[in-house]
């Protein structure tokens, strides 16, 4: 039996839509209703913290794995089924990327852009082939989505890009999708 992870990529501020919080939240029960366990970064604050007390809330196991650096910053969660601390970002990514078996891109900031394109460019290189779910919350990403267009366009990309990286409006259309790709348990 097979047990199914998905590791989330988020910001550790609630950014300025309520929308953004909402979503995770709506993400956390998803994926709890599928019993598909949550890996993250393990803070207990802004869309991290959010998404955690939903997905503990709906019964799944949450690991969280946290630089030694950021426990402060990031508040690390204490309600945790699991908390790894790490000696430094490098590692925390490391071990973000082996342990889930896709990954989901939330809002946030600088650390949630450099996991997502550090994902990608790992994609790419062919040292994983996971596929990338982007929730686009309130149109967060739609910039970003038209940079990736523009750069397959241009032709900068080895490979068609939208076969591993998948946008979607809402948490549920998202996990609804991630359960038909990962296998079942």
């Amino acid at each position: 039996m097979t047990k199914r992870s998905v590791t989330v990529f988020c910001g550790s501020k609630s950014g300025n839509n309520l929308l953004f919080e909402k979503e995770a939240a709506a993400l956390g029960t998803a994926l709890a209703d599928k019993r598909i366990d949550l890996i993250y970064g393990g803070g207990a604050k802004g869309i991290m913290g959010a998404l955690a007390n939903s997905a503990l809330a709906a019964g799944a196991s949450v690991t969280g794995i946290i630089p030694q650096v950021l426990i402060d910053w990031e508040r690390q969660h204490q309600s945790l089924t699991q908390v790894i601390i790490t000696n430094d970002m490098h590692e925390r990514k490391k071990m973000l990327y082996e342990k889930g078996m896709a990954g989901i891109v939330l809002p946030g900031g600088f650390g949630t852009m450099d996991e997502m394109f550090e994902m990608l460019t790992w994609n790419q290189l062919s040292i994983h082939n996971k596929k990338i779910y982007i929730l686009n919350t309130a149109g967060f990403y739609d910039h970003l989505i038209s940079h990736l267009e523009h750069l397959i366009e241009k032709d900068f990309l080895y490979e068609p890009l939208w076969e591993r990286v998948h946008a979607f409006k809402d948490a549920v259309s998202l996990v609804n999708a991630l359960d038909r790709d990962l296998p079942q348990h």
